[in-house]
């Protein structure tokens, strides 16, 4: 199984209830998606590492996760400056930084920094089966926490297949090169991984049908709200109305 890390602890944030945790998580990421000032998306980005702090997470372990996503934010840092029109910042060669593509550039790695570092703190505190759970009493469709947690339960099952695969390449000699052979041999990997994998979800299907699957999901577990879950939801709600308000100042 994947291994959640940040699921188990005592902190407020590990405490509070998993739907409350949903609704300020897409709310917060909505605003910060939209938002295109400063003024807004850094007090969004502060907000964001004090839930981090709230939940007593490992820096170490945070960090590493926000190395994964900036490694490929650089790669907009690399083109966006050159290729967004506008006032000309600095030169390298014959290429021209501009000044609106750094503001664009800079935007994005904040919005991208706030909105994962949210999803770490309050979404990532909690079980994947619980947020199943907490989704189906949010009224979420069925289709979508059925394909959220049957991903979650079957994604290490197609990378140990890939793993087996692999090393059956292996024993019989494979080794990679950049030649036509290796290029063929992994498209037939790729090619087998799909048609086991497609065959494994109609076993799961037939076997699940043989159970009485009928497309819904039913819990057994009920959530309760506490005096802190209305406390934080609160606060939370304020203060995204807050970045809308500064948002909307910054615009007008």
């Amino acid at each position: 199984m994947i291994e959640e890390q940040f699921s188990t602890g005592n902190s407020f944030v590990h405490s509070l209830d998993p739907r409350v945790k949903i609704i300020v998580a897409i709310l917060f990421s909505v605003v910060a998606a939209v938002s295109s000032n400063f003024l807004a998306l850094l007090p969004a980005l502060a907000l964001s590492l004090f839930l981090i702090i709230l939940g007593k997470l490992s820096i170490r372990k945070v960090l590493y996760r926000l190395l994964l996503v900036n490694g490929l934010i650089l790669f907009l840092w690399l083109f966006l400056p050159f290729t967004y029109k506008g006032e000309a910042l600095f030169n390298i060669g014959p290429l021209v930084g501009t000044t609106e593509g750094v503001l664009y550039a800079s935007q994005i790695t904040v919005k991208c920094n706030a909105i994962l570092l949210v999803m770490i703190a309050l979404l990532s505190t909690t079980s994947v089966f619980t947020l199943g759970h907490a989704m189906s009493q949010l009224c979420f469709p069925d289709k979508i926490i059925h394909l959220f947690l049957f991903t979650y339960r079957y994604i290490h099952v197609i990378f140990q297949e890939y793993h087996r695969l692999i090393n059956a390449m292996k024993i019989r000699c494979f080794i990679p090169r950049t030649n036509l052979h290796t290029y063929r041999s992994y498209a037939y990997l790729v090619g087998m991984l799909l048609v086991k994998s497609y065959d494994r979800a109609e076993r799961i299907h037939k076997a699940m049908l043989c159970r009485g699957f009928n497309g819904r999901y039913y819990t057994l577990s009920r959530f309760y709200v506490k005096k802190g879950d209305v406390l934080y939801l609160s606060v939370m709600l304020a203060a995204i109305l807050g970045l809308v308000i500064l948002q909307w100042t910054a615009i007008a």
